[in-house]
């Protein structure tokens, strides 16, 4: 009886030192994934649903593969080689190459900066508080979280963030809908050839895998000291990342779906979604669906420049590291600042022209993204830095395969936007 004991007692406590170490080591999957749900992801959801009903909501499903299959490649890179993706591709590539890419991917992040201060703005307008004190006390707020902090508390920080995004979950619930309906378009693929529609499509796509997410996931690696022996912990955390985050995406569309499209309502913004609910689905289910959008938007307009600041300090090898102080690392927080200071500054100008602002950044966004995701498969299979992990023949065959499919859609949206 006591060495059965003992045998039960030593299971459980393998159990709970596994347990133990794969919350110790979670965090950068999650939060990249979750962060991708931002202003302008929630604005995308919300039209889908609002416009084309549950006839989209299939494609999370896909896109939700694609999402896992690019996500552990970075990873991977990142315990492996210890590096950032940008500093990988200077190396690899060269520094010419590496500054163009640098300069694209500095104006796209900043383009959806500004569109993560208008959701702080918008949402804090639902609640009454003007956009003249909501934006720049955001701006203070997120500037001094990571200006202050280290790697340890923004990441815990970060996480609290995440938590709150079910608060659309919640919202969704509270609607009744009818989930045998739902369940059925969920794996039942529906897509015509109408312009709208095919944009909205890819609009969905591209705005789940977004290019500056690759480089933010490999820095974030880095700096938390991930190494190979933690991979399968990282794979473990980008699973569950990409699948909570389209688990999210999920019922937004289905809560627009069934209330606003159902009812005859159009929308331009995730704002007007939020208004839209509370006669439909009750006020509770409008302040959450706000409450929401202003989470997403906090956080979003954290990461952003953080991504950018890791992204420009790795590829010109300037420091950059939230553990370290101002004057140790002086670009890297600069630059941080500075596309806070612009992205709320901007915002609080008069006549602004947001629209187009967030229609050019996501066009850079689809004429970035090819080019990372081929920079990202010619790196992971080159041995003299992934050594054994490189990719296996059967993951390069379904590596490119998705990566030729986004950008055939990377293609189609510059296209389309343009058209």
């Amino acid at each position: 009886m006591e060495q059965l004991k003992t045998f039960w007692g030593k299971i459980l406590q393998t159990g709970l030192w596994k347990v133990g170490l794969f919350f110790a080591l979670i965090g950068p999957g999650i939060i990249t994934s979750n962060v991708d749900n931002d202003a302008g992801g929630i604005t995308t959801y919300s039209l889908a649903g609002a416009h084309y009903g549950l006839s989209l909501i299939w494609i999370l499903i896909p896109v939700t593969v694609a999402l896992i299959i690019i996500q552990e490649m970075c990873a991977r890179m990142g315990v492996v080689s210890g590096k950032g993706l940008s500093d990988l591709i200077r190396e690899r590539f060269g520094a010419k190459i590496t500054f163009y890419l640098m300069i694209i991917l500095l104006f796209a992040n900043l383009g959806n900066t500004l569109c993560e201060f208008a959701g702080i703005a918008a949402s804090m307008e639902i609640f009454g508080v003007s956009k003249y004190i909501s934006v720049p006390a955001g701006a203070i707020f997120v500037w001094w979280l990571v200006v202050k902090g280290n790697y340890k508390s923004v990441e815990k920080v970060f996480l609290v963030a995440c938590v709150f995004y079910l608060s659309y979950i919640v919202s969704g619930f509270m609607v009744h809908p009818n989930w045998s309906a739902i369940s059925q378009a969920a794996i039942t693929p529906s897509l015509n050839f109408d312009a709208g529609m095919l944009t909205m499509a890819i609009g969905i796509i591209g705005t789940t895998i977004a290019p500056w997410m690759q480089f933010y996931l490999q820095s974030s690696i880095v700096d938390k000291g991930l190494k190979a022996e933690s991979y399968k912990y990282s794979r473990m955390d980008v699973i569950f990342g990409s699948i909570t985050v389209n688990v999210v995406a999920f019922f937004i569309i289905m809560l627009c779906a069934v209330t606003l499209f159902q009812n005859g309502l159009k929308i331009d913004t995730a704002k007007d979604a939020a208004l839209a609910l509370a006669p439909l689905a009750g006020p509770y289910a409008s302040l959450l669906f706000a409450f929401g959008l202003l989470n997403a938007s906090l956080f979003a307009a954290s990461i952003l420049p953080l991504s950018t600041a890791y992204t420009i300090c790795e590829a010109f090898g300037w420091e950059s590291s939230l553990n370290t102080k101002f004057v140790e690392a002086p670009q890297f927080y600069g630059l941080y600042s500075l596309m806070i200071f612009l992205g709320a500054g901007i915002i609080l100008l008069p006549g602004v022209p947001l629209i187009s602002i967030m229609f050019y950044s996501q066009v850079i966004n689809g004429i970035l993204l090819p080019f990372v995701l081929i920079f990202m498969l010619l790196l992971i299979n080159d041995r003299r830095i992934m050594g054994d992990f490189v990719n296996g023949r059967l993951m390069n065959v379904v590596s490119w395969v998705t990566v030729i499919i986004l950008i055939g859609l990377s293609v189609a949206m510059v296209v389309s936007a343009f058209w």
